[in-house]
């Protein structure tokens, strides 16, 4: 497969008073392109490393709205993107067909902005029947979450999803990992933030690990992530008695 998304490179440079220069992830791309071809990248890390900051700045260069939806969006809530978003590029063979950047912490405002617009005169079909024929804020935030996978992800695109377990349970990862899958399969690539180990165990994925010593590929094991959660429910206790004593 060639890739829709293959490296990203700085190009631009950065204020010097601005707070992205203490991101890991800036950090790194002042002096390394950043290899992201893969079907399926995992942005891992501590919070405050530039995960997300990374991601939304990829997302805006590509001509996503900052806040979240495809490429056709244009709502603004409150605009609070960086200015990364200027300054990168993203080495690319080919476009997709279909994308989406999805942002746990602003989906509220994406759901909002279909029901807006479905309220709006049209001579075409209502824009939710493309996800699921329910408006999403009438499901819960996994459920609807669900629905814009399996219903609005049409394959042959890039996604680009910010910690998208923060609506689901454990099962429902699970199930993510699945539509993510067939979405791979029907020549998809996905690039995702995520603190959860159930979704960076999906087979094959780059796993990309932020940290104040820069950016590294890393195996599944060998995560921060994987390590404490597998520690911590071998043995809950052991944390206990360093915790509360």
């Amino acid at each position: 497969m060639t890739y829709y998304i293959e490296k990203v490179v700085l190009e631009g440079q950065i204020d010097i008073n601005s707070y992205l220069n203490g991101l890991a992830a800036v950090k790194y791309l002042k002096e390394n392109e950043l290899d992201l071809a893969a079907d399926v990248v995992f942005f891992v890390g501590e919070n405050g490393t530039g995960k997300s900051t990374l991601l939304e700045a990829i997302a805006v260069s590509l001509g996503f709205n900052p806040e979240g939806g495809t490429r056709n969006f244009s709502f603004s809530t409150k605009d609070t993107h960086s200015s990364l978003s200027s300054l990168i590029r993203t080495g690319k063979k080919k476009n997709p067909r279909d994308g989406f950047f999805l942002r746990a912490e602003s989906f509220y405002n994406v759901a909002t902005n279909i029901d807006r617009m479905d309220e709006e005169p049209s001579f075409g079909p209502p824009i939710v029947d493309s996800y699921g024929g329910v408006s999403l804020h009438e499901q819960s935030h996994g459920e609807s979450f669900l629905a814009l996978v399996q219903n609005r992800f049409g394959g042959n695109g890039l996604y680009l999803l910010d910690e998208p377990e923060a609506a689901l349970s454990p099962m429902r990862q699970i199930a993510l990992l699945g539509e993510i899958n067939n979405l791979v399969k029907r020549n998809s690539q996905f690039v995702i933030a995520t603190h959860s180990p159930i979704l960076m165990a999906y087979p094959g994925a780059k796993i990309i690990e932020f940290s104040e010593k820069g950016l590294r590929e890393v195996f599944y094991k060998d995560t921060e992530h994987y390590v404490i959660t597998k520690s911590f429910l071998d043995d809950p206790g052991r944390y206990f008695r360093y915790l509360f004593d």
